[in-house]
């Protein structure tokens, strides 16, 4: 887990690299080559994911960098869906975002086997047995015209077919948490996905309020302002909570992470308190952004607050981002003040508890010393 939020967060250098160099190349307005290029920039992210992350693991498990790194590539290279591409960006476009998931297993098991086999027979013939069946793996797999990554898009392709609905809502919100709470960035795996598709309705909201119609469509890429103030998990509220802490550690954390959560970039927080796989708080972090996009769906439904006419970035401060998003509707700001005031709620008492957890360990780790 270490080594994947280490690798991680560096990945996106890829995917910001392949988005760029992708759209240089397609034709068509920026919208349309931002929705085209979407997806083959996570085949680009994916590919360096495989790289840093196997390299991390072979360093922290005695393995040398480059044997397990070259293995790993080999694999990845031939779990690679062929029989639906014939170019590079179609290649990257099929990869999609199930490769981050790809890259990951193919990370662990290359490591692992590498790791296995040189403690088993020795360096050289260790690591010759491990590549041996690394690769021997993903070639049967190939062969016999079973692709790991057409698999995986095809588990997580129902994800963009929910369409505008509070129920589509729901999973994709629910989807996106779980994930975050065992590790996985859950807005980068499903984002190729389901942002093709949201955008999309996105700017059918845009086009309608240029011709003077009635707004369509609820769920936008901006609507999930409104469901994760702060980050995934609707972390700002947490992080207002954390700031009171007697704990020295959870204050001078949520000190440091409070800027980035107003502009909802709550990774620092995610491995720094840390979020990921903490078993206190993950309840109150897949259920406040549920009730969030229950209260803000219904808002909206009901005409007591603008649906999303604009797309507006992320890391537009709160509530600036809902203010604009809505066309300027000064009760989106009430909405997201009080969509705060939820989770506030939903996460105090859970905070208590672990704010009492790491009261206890801070004890027993001075009554050792």
């Amino acid at each position: 887990m270490v080594a994947i939020q280490t690798a991680l967060p560096i990945s996106f250098i890829g995917l910001a690299a392949g988005l760029v160099g992708f759209m240089a190349i397609q034709p068509g307005t920026l919208s349309q080559r931002f929705t085209e290029s979407f997806a083959a920039a996570f085949g680009v992210m994916s590919a360096l994911l495989v790289v840093l992350l196997t390299n991390d693991l072979a360093k922290r498990r005695g393995v040398p960098p480059a044997v397990a790194v070259s293995v790993a590539l080999a694999a990845f290279a031939l779990s690679l869906p062929y029989e639906r591409a014939r170019t590079f960006f179609a290649m990257a476009k099929a990869v999609g975002s199930s490769g981050l998931f790809l890259a990951i297993g193919i990370a662990l098991l290359t490591v692992a086997a590498l790791n296995l086999g040189r403690r088993r027979l020795g360096a050289v013939a260790g690591s010759f047995a491990g590549a041996i069946v690394i690769v021997g793996l993903a070639g049967s797999c190939l062969a016999l015209g079973v692709s790991l990554t057409s698999a995986l898009n095809v588990a997580i392709a129902p994800l963009g077919d929910l369409g505008d609905s509070l129920t589509a809502l729901l999973i994709i919100t629910l989807v996106e948490t779980l994930l975050w709470t065992i590790g996985i960035h859950g807005p980068a795996l499903l984002a190729a996905v389901v942002l093709p598709v949201y955008f999309n309705l996105q700017l059918q909201n845009t086009d309608a309020l240029a011709h003077n119609q009635p707004l369509p469509h609820i769920v936008t890429v901006s609507m999930f302002l409104f469901v994760f103030p702060g980050g995934a998990g609707a972390t700002l509220p947490l992080v207002l909570l954390l700031l009171r802490s007697k704990v020295k550690r959870i204050r001078r954390v949520a000190l440091a992470t409070l800027l980035p959560s107003i502009v909802n970039a709550n990774e620092p927080l995610m491995f720094g308190l840390p979020l990921v796989l903490n078993p206190t708080l993950s309840v109150p972090f897949v259920v406040a952004p549920l009730v969030l996009a229950i209260v803000s769906w219904w808002a909206m439904d009901l005409g007591l607050v603008a649906k999303p006419a604009y797309y507006i970035f992320s890391t537009v401060p709160l509530p600036i981002g809902v203010f604009l998003a809505t066309n300027k509707d000064w009760r989106s700001v009430v909405l997201i003040f009080v969509d705060v005031l939820i989770a506030l709620g939903i996460y105090a008492p859970f905070v208590n508890a672990y704010e009492r957890q790491e009261r206890r360990r801070e004890a027993q780790a001075e009554t050792a010393a």
